[in-house]
């Protein structure tokens, strides 16, 4: 395994919320004590129900949002404070592909104008050859450059997702966030973006962070897979050994849902309940009242992530045994 490009040590984020005009402001762990790496050239999958913390996650990781504690790391150096031009030599290594494609573009400038933008934020090339680069991003991603002289509202929901990353690979990015970036096409498409993702990942060197509820694009694309719930990693591991043997009660779960090939639906474990609010988080392992296998314990000690074998770590008091956190999660 090659060293770490992006290293997370224990970050966290908190926002307040307020039940109605003068309720009392409760704060709400969107994140919590979050450590990953992700080494140069593969692609950590983040996956979990809506509301877990993945995207929160992404942004802390791109410097979008500070987190309250904890630390990012990029390339061995700590992140930048937002707006110095460190920062901003940094942003130019790393982007962002949103979920939207439509609400990430600007529907009234042509997307070639759009694809160009960070060239001219950051100043690369002269006019020229800005115009080169948009040409040589437009064949990247498999369309022509006639594609760039039309509006967001001309393409495809593919094609307008071709455009975003054409436009997040205009600086010549060593780090991809990707923040849903299929679900919101069919099927068919999906599985075009995720090849054209992959196959642009070999030829450049990207290094992804991949984040998405959708376990079976997950496992295609990924090298890594970590599981969140409720703002906290529950497991950690390569994805063979993460797909073929889930620890985790909620990991089994999840991969019990993906359909894969082989495999009988007959297996499927369905978990009982929705997720906490978060504002409200369960004492002891968060997951434990829709867990099919708590115990006791569960309801009052939190679990540590620990390693169980090779390069796995799992949060689990069935797992890992006696290793218990000394705070309360209440």
């Amino acid at each position: 395994m090659s060293a770490p490009l992006v290293e997370v040590a224990a970050i966290s984020r908190s926002y307040s919320m307020r039940s109605g005009m003068f309720g009392r402001s409760t704060a709400v762990h969107a994140v919590d004590g979050v450590s990953l790496a992700i080494p140069k050239g593969e692609t950590l999958g983040l996956v979990g129900e809506s509301g877990s913390g993945k995207s929160t996650t992404g942004r802390i990781v791109l410097g979008l949002e500070p987190p309250d504690s904890g630390e990012v790391r990029f390339d061995g150096k700590p992140m930048a404070a937002p707006g110095a031009a460190a920062w901003r030599a940094q942003r130019a290594r790393m982007q962002m592909i949103f979920q939207d494609p439509l609400g990430a573009l600007d529907r009234r400038l042509p997307v070639a104008t759009q694809i160009r933008e960070p060239l001219d934020i950051h100043g690369v090339g002269e006019p020229a050859e800005r115009e080169e680069r948009v040409r040589e991003l437009l064949r990247a991603v498999e369309l022509t450059p006639a594609h760039g002289a039309r509006y967001p509202g001309a393409l495809s929901g593919g094609q307008r997702q071709r455009i975003v990353l054409a436009r997040a690979l205009a600086t010549k990015p060593d780090f991809l966030v990707c923040d849903e970036p299929v679900s919101a096409l069919d099927v068919s498409i999906q599985a075009q973006v995720v090849n054209l993702l992959t196959d642009l990942q070999a030829q450049l060197g990207l290094t992804l962070l991949f984040i998405s509820h959708d376990l079976r694009v997950v496992r295609q694309i990924s090298n890594i897979v970590a599981v969140m719930y409720l703002g906290r990693i529950v497991e950690i591991g390569s994805a063979d050994d993460l797909f073929a043997r889930p620890e985790h009660p909620y990991t089994q779960a999840l991969v019990s849902a993906s359909p894969a090939p082989g495999r009988r639906s007959a297996g499927r474990i369905v978990l009982a309940g929705d997720p906490p609010n978060p504002a409200a988080r369960p004492r002891g392992c968060a997951f434990h009242p829709r867990c099919p296998r708590a115990i006791a314990r569960c309801a009052s000690e939190v679990p540590v992530l620990s390693a169980v074998g090779g390069n796995r770590q799992v949060a689990c008091h069935l797992v890992t045994g006696p290793q218990v956190e000394t705070r309360d999660a209440a």
